[in-house]
């Protein structure tokens, strides 16, 4: 059974004026090593902590600014934004089509709230707390091209022209504000389309994005997004990107080897705009000290890379192989993409080599301490795939008694149809986390999450997360850690999945 709304009524929740409270009892243990019959024992305990949460449920009038809003990810959201609002239907050459945000967990997924009559109840993700309609959102944002949205929307190719026609006279005057280009940053295809950039020293184009994000007044909240192309990958450099003051000074100096997307982020978090990166490894996380930067002044930054389509499989595999006690060993991974700059691969390469880490270090039965499968990951351009990136992945895994066993993948997926959805997600759940307060048992005043939001993790192929916290890649546990983290706010317990009552 499916509802669309509902109320929960308990003790531990009060509805305010413009605000949600509740108490929620942590269960979690407290590990100690201990000497016990004379040798070293692992001691767990149980134990329990209160939380109070405080959620403003007063929703803002939200306006996202992407990086990269001309290009196929950027183009596809916006109108797939519009045609929702608009109720837009369209003719394939299957069916007539209609305008929906399948892809997207707020708006497309449900959760149990419970059960009647034996029968499992179920609501939408989306009801859990007040989030802002995507119908509602504003969008702007920056790019190299200077292409009005209609026409980017053609150049990329992904949306049925029936729907493009449909949507031309909504998108002709949507035009990008002038972004950064630095050519030693990115595939060198993208010098043709570079007529639309803020030109001068770093440190005015700094500068200029804090004006833009400034500028529209009409909007209570903003966040931005970087969607632009995948960056090459940069290390560490002392005396340039190794601490913030020499961050700082780099750009005071014009220096060559700060990126585009260091400045945007610089920006945003001087700004206190809330920043999601959608691009695998972009030098400004986490090569520069930015991050120190962004938790100084408690502006959230979150993401890298999406976790859209293989990597999805790639995650609820492992997950799958290594919990049911079998040995995953080689894996191989063949990309078909259309990404032209050798240098850029290493980005993709980085985010999706370690999504597996977690899964493995679990299970010391199977692996030795410092063993890890091979994973091989090879990345072919190939323009004319387009937006339909193919990926064909292979893993072998050890079973019963030395026994092979191989599963090979093969995936065709429609990239921006896929990522915008997530783009959608990220943003709405940005916002929405910034409304969430909390406090734990012996804290005297409440506190926003940590400004590394490892909360997005679900939507990040290699989520970004506070220093010195355990890097979750699998994905059941991000979805319910997102899950029950709302649960807690509107003073629902935590889906355990045990139906003791039942028992």
């Amino acid at each position: 059974m499916f509802i669309e709304k509902f109320r929960v009524e308990s003790p531990n929740v009060k509805y305010g004026e413009g605000e949600i409270e509740s108490v929620y009892s942590y269960e979690t243990t407290e590990l100690v090593h201990e000497v016990r019959d004379g040798s070293y024992q692992w001691v767990v305990k149980p134990k329990a902590v209160q939380y109070q949460f405080k959620t403003d449920t007063r929703v803002p009038k939200l306006g996202v600014m992407l990086v990269g809003w001309g290009g196929n990810n950027g183009s596809t959201l916006t109108a797939g934004v519009i045609a929702n609002r608009e109720g837009i239907s369209w003719v394939t050459k299957e069916k007539v089509q209609r305008a929906n945000y399948f892809g997207s967990l707020t708006q497309s997924s449900s959760i149990r709230v419970g059960s009647f009559n034996g029968e499992e109840i179920y609501a939408p993700f989306k009801s859990l707390l007040p989030m802002v309609n995507p119908d509602e959102v504003v969008f702007g944002g920056w790019d190299i091209s200077d292409m009005n949205l209609a026409d980017a929307m053609g150049r990329a190719k992904v949306l049925d022209i029936d729907l493009q026609k449909q949507l031309r006279p909504y998108m002709e005057s949507m035009v990008p504000l002038p972004g950064i280009y630095n050519p030693d940053f990115i595939a060198a295809n993208q010098g043709s389309r570079a007529n639309n950039v803020i030109k001068g020293p770093k440190k005015h184009q700094v500068q200029r994005i804090i004006d833009d994000i400034r500028c529209p007044l009409h909007l209570s909240f903003r966040v931005v997004l970087w969607t632009a192309n995948t960056e090459r990958y940069s290390d560490v450099v002392v005396g340039l990107n190794d601490t913030m003051e020499n961050l700082l000074a780099a750009v005071e100096r014009d220096e060559a080897e700060i990126s585009p997307s260091t400045l945007f982020a610089l920006a945003c978090i001087m700004e206190g705009v809330p920043l999601s990166t959608a691009v695998p490894r972009t030098p400004s996380f986490p090569v520069s000290r930015l991050i120190e930067m962004a938790i100084k002044r408690n502006s959230l930054i979150g993401g890298d890379d999406f976790k859209s389509g293989q990597t999805k499989m790639k995650s609820v595999l492992v997950d799958f192989l290594v919990g049911a006690g079998i040995k995953l060993q080689p894996s191989r991974q063949q990309r078909w993409m259309n990404l032209s700059a050798p240098q850029t691969f290493r980005s993709k390469e980085i985010s999706k080599s370690n999504v597996v880490d977690d899964m493995v270090s679990s299970n010391g039965i199977l692996y030795e301490p410092g063993e890890h499968p091979d994973h091989v990951i090879v990345i072919k351009y190939v323009p004319y795939v387009g937006d339909s990136k193919r990926a064909m992945d292979e893993y072998t895994s050890e079973i019963f008694m030395g026994g092979k066993s191989t599963i090979i993948l093969h995936n065709t997926c429609e990239d921006s149809l896929l990522a915008a959805p997530i783009i959608l997600d990220l943003v709405l759940l940005a916002e929405l986390s910034t409304r969430i307060q909390l406090k734990a048992e012996g804290e005297s005043k409440f506190h926003s999450f940590h400004p590394v939001a490892s909360i997005l993790s679900y939507l990040s192929k290699a989520p970004l997360v506070p220093p010195g916290t355990p890097v979750v890649n699998a994905l059941s546990k991000q979805r319910a850690m997102l899950e029950n983290i709302l649960r807690a706010c509107v003073g629902l317990a935590p889906e355990n999945n045990m139906i003791l009552e039942y028992k």
